[in-house]
């Protein structure tokens, strides 16, 4: 497995292809549903561009090995951001990777909120050992690589870092 490094262009290029292709297709969407935290930068770009509500789900199951190996899913009793989920939602991720995350996802959705009557998936990246195919993905990644995410360079930065490395760029900062 290779690794594949994205820059904040990159970045925010891939976001905007893929709230095009949602776009282009023509589905109509009464809600977004992102799923924290890799989802949230996407649905957010969804939100504005829509001039919808974004709804939040926390889910996790990459916390071990400092979040490079999957364990069991959890999935949060509350979704923040709406008061309900109903209709067709547009359920909104940074990667379908082993796709067993979205699967669960959407099998809890269809219990938990039973008025929902469509959930389609969109993501920036969909690898090719995923058990569940999105509807719409920007780029699919034949070789499995490990994603780095441009603000992945905050992961496990602490405060004190940080307060050292914008003290540097900017000395008048300093108290």
């Amino acid at each position: 497995m290779s690794d594949k490094h994205y820059s904040w262009d990159d970045y925010i290029d891939l976001n905007e292809r893929l709230v095009h292709a949602v776009a282009k297709s023509g589905w109509q969407f009464d809600s977004i549903l992102c799923l924290s935290r890799g989802g949230m930068r996407p649905g957010d770009f969804f939100s504005r561009v829509y001039d919808m509500p974004l709804a939040i789900l926390a889910t996790s199951s990459y916390r071990e090995a400092k979040g490079t190996v999957q364990s069991d899913l959890d999935i949060a009793d509350c979704i923040t951001g709406v008061s309900d989920l109903k209709g067709k939602v547009l359920l909104v991720d940074d990667m379908v990777d082993s796709g067993k995350t979205i699967r669960e996802v959407i099998a809890h959705l269809k219990t938990r909120y039973p008025a929902i009557t469509e959930i389609r998936v969109a993501v920036l990246w969909y690898k090719a050992h995923s058990v569940l195919k999105p509807d719409w993905y920007v780029e699919y990644l034949a070789d499995n690589p490990w994603i780095h995410q441009p603000f992945e360079c905050y992961d496990a930065l602490g405060a004190d870092k940080l307060i050292e490395r914008v003290e540097a760029k900017h000395p008048e900062l300093k108290a």
